[in-house]
């Protein structure tokens, strides 16, 4: 594994030299739970940007490590128990956390509102000449973020009783009432502590997948799970267990496949030495489901793997593209 760049942060002098940049006042709502006027921001935010890693010969799943869990509902950030560290995607834009200060309240500003130091990480990196880039010059890059804290949580689901019948996720969050968003918003004191994974999937095919578009997604997915890997067990302990959280990445705006996209992230989770991928399917695990189905097949425990079979069975099983739910 190769770092491009890496930097820590005091998040007390971070929040308050770069504060989040808001032209959304239901995001401002929401920061302003969040982070209210002597908001203490404790600890340290690593920040670090990972070259991308060229794809192994073979790939094996071992008997015991990966093991892959199925959790039906978002992320929820849980403390990790101790011997432990948990990472949680995000589902980044090339630009990362370009759109936290708008309407928009998808999987990745969602992250943002909710991690507010986020916010204030991005105009930091920019004033220091550190590029917040999840890809760049077409190649992927992906960002690791550890210690930022998890200071409040928003309910998204729908709930009618509580004034947001059709939820407040994607587009629907900017015309959801003030009073309904506060009372979506929840507090969290004292705050949790969570590390982050961004990584840019493809975006926007149309047709069936073509190989380089298949070897991309596993590319992006297996250098991003080794740097959180990596960066474990140097910061940590070499004998940390190391968990991934993730969902259907790529699969909403950006309409990738969701029977494809989970399996190769299982696939990039063998050949990254995770310990535990959870998937959070947010109430359908139909692809989930299938996608554990291919793993079993056609990556049997215990056995060695060429890639390059592997890729032109997955290839040849004709996966196509889906469309963007505009989110």
């Amino acid at each position: 594994m190769e770092r491009i760049c890496q930097q820590e942060f005091n998040t007390q002098e971070l929040v308050a030299k770069y504060p989040a940049r808001l032209n959304d006042r239901n995001k401002e709502i929401v920061f302003d739970i969040s982070s209210p006027e002597g908001a203490v921001h404790s600890g340290t935010i690593s920040f670090s940007r990972w070259r991308q890693m060229q794809l192994p010969n073979t790939v094996t799943r071992g008997r015991t490590r990966p093991s892959f869990k199925l959790i039906g509902d978002f992320f929820t950030y849980d403390s990790s128990p101790q011997g432990q560290v948990d990472w949680h995607l995000n589902f980044a834009h090339y630009d990362l956390f370009c759109a936290y200060g708008g309407p928009l309240f998808a999987q990745d500003e969602m992250q943002v509102a909710e991690h507010p130091a986020l916010a204030s990480l991005r105009h930091a990196l920019l004033d220091v000449g550190l590029k917040p880039v999840t890809v760049e010059n077409g190649t992927p890059t992906p960002a690791l973020i550890m210690g930022v804290e998890r200071r409040c949580h928003v309910a998204t689901d729908a709930n009618h009783d509580e004034g947001r019948p059709t939820g407040l996720y994607g587009n629907s969050f900017s015309f959801a009432a003030e009073d309904v968003i506060r009372q979506a918003t929840e507090f969290i004191n004292p705050p949790t502590i969570s590390n982050i994974l961004a990584m840019e999937a493809p975006a926007y095919g149309t047709g069936r997948y073509t190989r380089e578009e298949i070897e991309l997604v596993l590319s992006v997915a297996l250098t991003g799970f080794s740097a959180a890997v990596h960066e474990s067990r140097e910061k940590i302990s070499p004998d940390v267990q190391i968990v991934g959280h993730t969902g259907y990445w790529g699969c909403g705006a950006y309409g990738g496949n969701r029977e494809l996209m989970p399996f190769l992230q299982m696939v990039a989770a063998c050949g990254s030495e995770l310990n535990t991928m959870v998937f959070h399917s947010g109430g359908d695990s139909a692809g989930y489901d299938k996608a554990l189905e291919m793993i079993e097949e056609l990556l049997p425990v215990d056995k060695e793997v060429s890639l390059d079979k592997l890729l032109s069975q997955i290839e040849s099983m004709g996966f196509e593209w889906g469309v963007s739910d505009g989110n």
